[in-house]
């Protein structure tokens, strides 16, 4: 654990909770993509098989315990929730993401770190976590104008990955035998993605202006 790491599961921590907390007090979960949650939903399921089989830490289960229920909360309460159901933007969110499930699969098969259910799993994951946010991106362009809070998730999400990219920086410098190499090149496509919205986000932060994002 170091001070990076640390500030990317925190920032990370922050964009479920801000995400829960639109949900929740506004009653809405327009301008969130239902595919992106699903996605994410993904991603911890099969990342952390390890869950009730290998314990490295009490934070280090309790995060992954977070992210896996919060991330199914969502998808239900998007899906199945009486009142917030109803407000989920089906006709925005098209994005096929069936095809980058599929992308991301075939690539875990042929790169990973060990040919091993588990391995292969978590490398998918990685794969996944890097283009699981498209959908978002692609939803936020099509509805132009971005609510605050959605904007504020949006944003803690691509910090999270940011400081992932610092800290796999610190691990190479102080670790002699630093092999994540799947998850850093994953990850600095992942940031890569969000610099068209970064650039929008500051620019509407420093005018003090709603977000929009073009079409």
């Amino acid at each position: 654990m170091n001070i990076f790491r640390f500030a990317g599961d925190m920032t990370h921590l922050i964009s479920i909770l801000v995400l829960l907390l639109k949900i929740y007090a506004t009653k809405s979960c327009s301008g969130i993509s239902l595919k992106t949650q699903e996605l994410y939903a993904l991603v911890f399921l099969t990342r952390y098989l390890d869950l009730f089989t290998d314990f490295i830490s009490v934070y280090n289960t309790v995060m992954k315990f977070v992210f896996i229920v919060s991330s199914l909360a969502i998808v239900w309460c998007m899906r199945f929730h009486p009142v917030i159901s109803r407000s989920y933007d089906k006709a925005l969110d098209t994005f096929r993401y069936y095809f980058i499930v599929l992308g991301c699969f075939v690539l875990a098969l042929l790169i990973h770190e060990k040919f091993t259910l588990q391995e292969v799993l978590w490398a998918f994951s990685i794969y996944l976590e890097a283009v699981a946010i498209l959908p978002q991106l692609v939803l936020l362009q099509r509805s132009g104008n971005v609510d605050n809070l959605t904007s504020q998730y949006v944003f803690f999400l691509g910090a999270y990955r940011a400081f992932y990219i610092f800290n796999w920086i610190y691990r190479y410098f102080t670790e002699i035998y630093f092999t994540r190499w799947i998850a850093c090149v994953s990850g600095l496509v992942q940031t890569a993605l969000y610099g068209d919205f970064f650039y929008y986000y500051f620019v509407s932060w420093k005018n003090n202006s709603k977000l929009k994002l073009p079409a």
